[in-house]
């Protein structure tokens, strides 16, 4: 059987592999292995995700851990080049936009290994974003386009790709949300928090751009502690985040804001539970601005622009940008009940697995469960 290797390495590629992994498992056409390269190397946020999701443990671990992009990248190349030639596959299967991300798809187009590029033709159109240098290499070098959405094909086109590359599947990471939403509800998370069904808001927080500059980070803390003083923003907090309030000595103003509620990186389960059942989202997360939209719960995106326009053209996504009165005058809105109408974009359906399956499956040559049944 023809292989195919998917690379994990983040939080958010996890839920985008696993719907295309049982896709192509069920349909019994293609092999395939799952290469976790490491890139988030604590529990919280990663080997948890593995049980909330259902994927098997990954048959290759690499263990790259952090460092600068430079280092990570340069060490998981060296890594990978070892598992293709070792591996041979067919194809290598890549997801979002982070450095593992990057770094296998330029591995494999080296060794001359076709690469799908999932969630390809995102565009922020700002370079000062890592993840969209990501986006654009990948883009640039993968034989398989697979694209969410209509803006994200015409991204591609713009930029000369051939449309025969470009394959429009819907958004992978909605399927695992549809798939564990009613599992997620049936969780004690809000009792044990003490909160109630949209009396609380969410927040997330982790891009260097928010998070490495003291005043950003100060006036987001600021905005956050405003709307405290309304009701509960549950913040789990990511690693690097938690750094960087440490680097600012920011216990004072949290420990007089106590509404504002620290708590560790839940699972894939529990914070879908906490994000579902929210009032207000707040995030410089992609996935979230898009896993809102699903919910139709309100998001201030906490960037001066997104890749996802999708979420605020037709979801429940805005943009606020990072200035404290900005992000005050839109929550205050949303508690006003003033919050947008949003509907769920075309192709967000939970069929985005099968959908790249099949195109796998026609890319290599073979045929899956659904074709041999109509023959």
């Amino acid at each position: 059987m023809k292989k195919v290797l998917h690379i994990i390495g983040a939080r958010p590629n996890f839920m985008k592999v696993a719907p295309i992994f049982r896709a192509i498992s069920e349909r019994g056409a293609l092999a395939q292995r799952l290469v976790h390269t490491g890139q988030h190397y604590d529990v919280r946020m990663s080997d948890i995700f593995f049980t909330d999701l259902g994927l098997p443990a990954p048959d290759i671990h690499l263990g790259i851990g952090s460092g600068s992009h430079a280092e990570q990248t340069g060490r998981m190349m060296s890594a990978l080049e070892r598992v293709f030639l070792g591996e041979q596959p067919e194809l290598v299967s890549v997801v979002g936009d982070v450095n593992s991300t990057l770094a296998a798809a330029l591995v494999a187009v080296k060794l001359g290994i076709p690469v799908a590029h999932v969630e390809a033709g995102l565009r922020s159109f700002d370079r000062s974003m890592p993840e969209e240098i990501n986006r654009i290499v990948t883009d640039r070098v993968a034989d398989l386009l697979l694209s969410p959405s209509a803006d994200a094909d015409a991204h591609l086109l713009a930029e000369g790709v051939e449309p025969s590359r470009i394959h429009r599947v819907g958004n992978v990471m909605i399927d695992t949300l549809l798939a564990c939403r009613d599992k997620a509800l049936r969780l004690p998370t809000l009792a044990e928090l003490g909160l109630a069904p949209r009396g609380y808001a969410v927040c997330t927080l982790h891009r260097p751009s928010n998070v490495d500059s003291p005043e950003v980070l100060r006036g987001l803390l600021a905005a956050l502690g405003h709307v405290a003083s309304r009701l509960p923003v549950v913040f789990p907090v990511h690693p690097r985040t938690r750094g960087r309030l440490a680097d600012l000595r920011a216990d004072e103003l949290l420990e007089s804001t106590s509404g504002l509620r620290l708590v560790e990186p839940m699972g894939y389960l529990e914070f879908l539970s906490l994000t579902a059942q929210a009032r207000l989202i707040f995030t410089d997360s992609g996935g979230l601005q898009e896993e809102s939209t699903v919910l139709g719960v309100p998001c201030l995106t906490l960037r001066e622009r997104t890749e996802r326009p999708v979420t605020v053209e037709v979801g429940s996504n805005t943009v606020v940008g990072t200035e404290p009165a900005r992000i005050h005058e839109a929550a205050e809105r949303i508690l006003a009940g003033e919050e947008k109408q949003g509907r769920i974009p075309e192709l967000w359906d939970g069929r985005t697995g099968e959908r790249i399956a099949r195109v796998y499956e026609c890319f290599l040559g073979v045929e899956g469960a659904t074709r041999r049944a109509a023959v």
